[in-house]
């Protein structure tokens, strides 16, 4: 028996994993757990997490998907399974079922522990880490036994820096905008089951016994569609939400790893005198000059953590919310999820801005794959190369810095054909997204660069201020 425990942080989803893995023999994973494992053991997917790590980079998601595929083949077969906060959005759901079934092992159940929103602020006012061990407390709920020091190895006990009221707000906004659709997906299958979190530890410890001897008894009663939908209130703002909205180039680029956006990106950016926000660049410069978010990027990231999406997002609010930004901009690699989509309008319409297009730069998987293979980025700033579209002037040194050249450890044809499964994943329902909202505009990212870049422009010359720069692809 496979089940999935899923919830906001601080519904207690850890804290009644101990007791549903006794009862029942189901081996427990998380994974925070298994990541922080192999980051330690330094396995080869944990020498890939580090290495997006230490260039200051987000962990791609096909990377948490293998460390978790790699767990269900490795458990023994006979055991069944509790995945504790997992599957957090529809594309992991889908993941999920597909490596299931292909194992012969589905889902028996996903439980929806829900707690109102308020509850959850203050459980996490009250709540408390180990540094050594990571195991967690609460001062009314679950103290230790002595004031500030861990029951089960002595460490300081301490609280977490995103545990307050204004950061736990943005993360629940983004957990109930990415767990909406996971609840429809579950109730569609007659697998979701909605389980009230409030009450003593005692209480809601019973309820989930209960209901998971009846879900082996072949007893249990599941949520219905309707159920689902009117919980599932994703919170985002209406793409036609924005009557104040300044009439501003504000551009979004997509496009599969390899499509060449980033090199797009620059020429447009340079040509029409939009700043290019990069989120990959906004991670490291945050990392780099220690802002708040950066320090706090960097707490998750010491403990061995992913980044969550609360604090990316922030970073790219900051980001459009600065001066140069008031004429528009390109935003190249966000959103990449239909949440993050959500995330983004909602951003803009506290702005009292909106998007003005969507630019799609297609390119057929096989040629990704090609590209990809001769890609080269400076080990000191960055910046990207190519063998054959984009050599440097000098064979393995950077042109802006001087810096050496390498080739990403995840820039192989297998590991690539991985990346554009994720990318498929998330992205297509991305694009519909935005098609539905008449704001996509496809090209063709194939041939010469100055074709790719006139294209470019076509696509986007009618939401460009008459002012603008003239184009000249050259």
């Amino acid at each position: 028996m496979n089940i999935a425990l899923i919830g906001p942080s601080g519904v207690g989803k850890g804290t009644h994993a101990a007791s549903l893995c006794a009862r029942f023999a189901l081996r427990h994973v998380a994974t925070g757990d298994l990541f922080r494992h192999h980051l330690q053991t330094r396995s080869a997917l944990g020498l890939l997490a580090r290495k997006y790590m230490e260039q200051g980079e987000l962990v791609p998601d096909e990377v948490v998907d293998a460390i978790i595929e790699e767990w269900c083949i490795q458990r023994d077969p006979d055991e069944g399974a509790f995945f504790d906060g997992f599957p957090r959005t529809a594309y992991q759901a889908h993941f999920l079922d597909g490596l299931l079934r292909t194992l012969h092992r589905p889902l028996a159940a996903v439980i929806y522990l829900r707690v109102p929103d308020t509850v959850i602020i203050d459980r996490l006012a009250g709540r408390l880490i180990c540094r050594a061990c990571q195991t967690p407390y609460h001062r009314m709920l679950h103290p230790a036994r002595r004031d500030g020091v861990c029951d089960v190895c002595g460490g300081e006990l301490y609280q977490r820096p995103d545990d307050t009221t204004q950061l736990v707000q943005a993360r629940l906004r983004i957990f109930h905008r990415m767990t909406g659709p996971v609840l429809e997906h579950y109730a569609a299958a007659n697998q979701l089951a909605i389980l009230s979190g409030e009450g003593s530890i005692d209480e809601v410890d019973a309820r989930l016994l209960d209901f998971v001897t009846a879900v082996r008894q072949g007893t249990a009663t599941f949520a219905t569609r309707s159920e689902a939908a009117r919980i599932a209130a994703v919170e985002s703002a209406a793409l036609s939400a924005a009557q104040l909205a300044r009439a501003t180039p504000d551009l979004v680029l997509l496009g599969g790893p390899g499509s060449g956006k980033g090199t797009q990106a620059e020429r447009l950016c340079a040509e029409l005198g939009l700043p290019h926000i990069a989120t990959g660049d906004l991670f490291r410069e945050n990392l780099r000059q220690a802002t708040d978010l950066g320090k706090l990027a960097q707490t998750y990231m010491n403990r061995g953590e992913l980044v969550p999406d609360d604090v990316t997002e922030a970073m790219v609010e900051e980001r459009l919310s600065r001066p140069d930004t008031q004429g528009g901009f390109i935003l190249d690699g966000f959103p990449r999820t239909l949440p993050q989509a959500g995330a983004l309008t909602e951003m803009m319409t506290r702005l009292q801005r909106r998007i003005a297009a969507v630019l799609y730069i297609k390119v057929p998987d096989e040629a990704l794959v090609g590209r990809l293979s001769g890609r080269m980025i400076c080990r000191a700033c960055q910046a990207p190369y190519h063998l054959q579209f984009k050599p440097p002037h000098e064979p393995g040194t950077c042109d802006s810095c001087g810096g050496a050249l390498y080739q990403r450890a995840d820039d192989n044809p297998g590991t690539v054909r991985a990346r554009l499964v994720t990318f498929h994943g998330q992205t297509e329902p991305l694009i519909a997204y935005y098609l539905r909202a008449g704001l996509l505009h496809e090209i063709d990212g194939e041939g010469p660069l100055p074709e790719i870049s006139s294209r470019s422009l076509a696509a986007l010359r009618p939401f460009l201020p008459a002012s603008s720069v003239p184009f000249t692809a050259t």
